[in-house]
């Protein structure tokens, strides 16, 4: 679409929640509308204030290109959070650009070949993080940020919102009163949120896993709705994974129309080979399979859904918060030569071992604090034990391949954002600290990857009211108190939640929202990941070293090992070189 004066033309894949309220600031600056879009009012923003200021004042997941004629500049746009993916790059002479790898790939100029260093960050982390892709030359515009590209060629990247100022301003400005004051605010920004993001032309309901931040966006959904709201849940047969029972319990307590579906594990393997085509990239968090299925559920009664992703990011939900802060005050004052000593000595027990040893005392424990695979769980433990800083154990506990470098050939793992300085944040706790990281990284590169391509693969639009940036705004200024109380994490949002759905429906362990990988590799798909590893098959496609590999397969074969999360990565990255081999 051309702007009104012809200056600007715009190609955009997203949805601004809040183009009516500046609608209406433009009308009142004269501006007259030929029609109803969104697409229609940034050009008209764009024209008024100018690219950055315009983009400022947007609420909502956009990527975006757009050519200035006047200057002759394309500027490159991405949300704060980024979960519409935007990549780049120059091919031959030939600027490429788009939402996805594949329409790349399709242009005759494409010729880029695999990134060895952001493989190795791959296998660090289940995903390849921004602003790096999978093929070399090829670049993702990072969240929140604008790419300019002048007419030499020459590009310029600039962060138009900065978590960092927006953690540093909630500092400055920490809200005061009492709890139920600062729950009353953060109930009313999220309807406020939940109200815009309800707005849609077309059939609209939302994901429910009964878990705490699902939950919560269905309850605000249905106070603000006069219809019960379409609810869509996933069911496993295997209790470990299976969250529908607790889905339908808050679906029946605030009489949505709900709609679970049980899956066979069949069905759910029935995804995989769709996989590679999906990410488009090589993409390792086993979720994508569940995440994939309910979406495409979803669509067949609906357009929009809306989801819980970002309320752990916001208001400090992931286990780590509370283990890692645990861990690190307990080791921060020991020496590190001590500390290492401690990891080697648990090193020195095997998993089986370990697992023998502890079983025992897990008999007696509750359920809910038992730990499956202790054993592993124990070495992983020790590498925690080892870490020389807060980031080296935040590292730690967010690494699936320790050493990936070793693994693959010609490869070297890069610098990230976990090691830049953190300017301004310094005086961050540790809770605080991770889940900025998280924000940052995990959030943008992991749960929108997922989430985003699942659903357009169904062409279902996701929206995450937790992702606003006025949310995650109004999250900072609480002080941590509001988030981390008692043992657990979202207090405050546990209290939203209080107020429409008994607790005893969404009190329980945190679950993964995931599928039995460690079964099924030693079962039914056993022939197929054997023949993506087979160390012949590595040694000839030359890209990662057969024998570590190797040594993970066979002690998972063996069950004296659960290796599920590293060989997926590994089985994800083959997979999707042998589609793009084909393509």
């Amino acid at each position: 679409m051309a702007s009104r004066d012809g200056r600007y033309v715009m190609v955009y894949n997203g949805e601004i929640y809040n183009f009516a309220a500046i609608r209406a600031e433009l009308e009142a600056h004269g501006w007259r509308f030929r029609g109803h879009s969104d697409t229609e009012v940034m050009l008209a923003a764009f024209e008024e204030w100018g690219l950055t200021a315009s983009i400022e004042r947007l609420a909502g997941m956009f990527a975006l290109a757009l050519w200035d004629r006047r200057d002759h500049l394309l500027h490159l746009a991405r949300d704060r959070f980024g979960e519409k993916p935007l990549y780049y790059g120059w091919q031959r002479g030939t600027l490429l650009f788009g939402s996805e790898l594949k329409s790349l790939r399709a242009h005759p100029a494409f010729h880029a070949s695999v990134d060895r260093d952001a493989l190795t960050l791959f296998f660090r982390h289940n995903y390849v993080p921004a602003p790096r892709s999978i093929y070399e030359g090829i670049s993702k515009v990072g969240a929140a940020s604008i790419v300019t590209i002048d007419r030499e060629g020459a590009a310029t990247s600039a962060r138009y919102w900065k978590l960092e100022d927006a953690i540093m301003l909630g500092r400055a400005s920490e809200l005061e009163g009492s709890d139920d004051d600062l729950v009353d605010l953060v109930e009313a920004r999220l309807r406020a949120t939940i109200r815009e993001e309800m707005i849609a032309d077309v059939p609209l309901g939302a994901f429910l896993s009964g878990g705490i931040d699902s939950s919560t966006i269905v309850a605000l959904m249905q106070a603000e709705s006069r219809r019960p709201v379409k609810t869509f849940t996933i069911g496993f047969g295997e209790d470990a994974y299976n969250e529908a029972v607790h889905a339908k319990a808050v679906a029946g307590h605030l009489g949505t129309d709900h709609t679970e579906l049980y899956v066979t594990a069949g069905q759910a393997r029935d995804v995989i080979p769709r996989l590679p085509s999906l990410y488009d990239e090589p993409f390792g968090d086993s979720s994508q399979i569940p995440t994939f299925l309910v979406a495409q559920m979803a669509r067949q009664q609906v357009t929009v859904a809306l989801s819980g992703d970002g309320g752990d990011e916001a208001f400090g939900g992931y286990n780590r918060y509370f283990i890692g802060r645990r861990i690190w005050r307990t080791l921060a004052p020991v020496p590190a030569s001590v500390r290492r000593g401690v990891a080697r000595a648990i090193h020195g027990v095997s998993p089986a071992s370990w697992g023998a040893l502890l079983g025992a005392a897990q008999s007696v424990l509750p359920s809910r604090v038992r730990v499956a695979h202790a054993g592993d769980r124990m070495h992983k433990l020790a590498d925690v034990v080892a870490s020389q800083s807060m980031v080296g154990m935040y590292r730690s506990l967010v690494s699936h391949w320790r050493q990936p470098a070793s693994m693959v050939i010609g490869g070297s793992e890069p610098a990230t954002l976990l090691d830049e300085p953190m300017p301004g944040l310094e005086a961050l706790g540790d809770v605080e600290r991770m889940m900025y990281w998280d924000a940052r990284t995990y959030l943008p590169d992991d749960i929108m990857v997922k989430v985003d391509r699942a659903a357009m693969a169904v062409s279902l639009e996701v929206r995450a009211p937790f992702l606003d940036h006025r949310v995650m705004e109004l999250a900072w200024r609480l002080p941590l108190r509001m988030k981390l109380r008692d043992g657990v994490g979202k207090w405050v949002v546990r209290k939203v939640l209080e107020r429409h759905v008994p607790t005893a429906l969404v009190e329980r362990p945190k679950m993964g929202f995931g599928v039995p990988i460690d079964q099924w590799l030693r079962g039914p798909l056993r022939d197929w990941a054997g023949d993506l590893l087979s160390p012949d098959r590595l040694r000839r496609e030359g890209f990662l070293r057969p024998e570590p590999i190797q040594l993970k397969w066979d002690e998972h074969q063996a069950g004296t090992r659960n290796w599920q999360y590293l060989l997926w990565d590994v089985l994800m990255f083959q997979a999707w070189l042998a589609g793009t081999a084909g393509a």
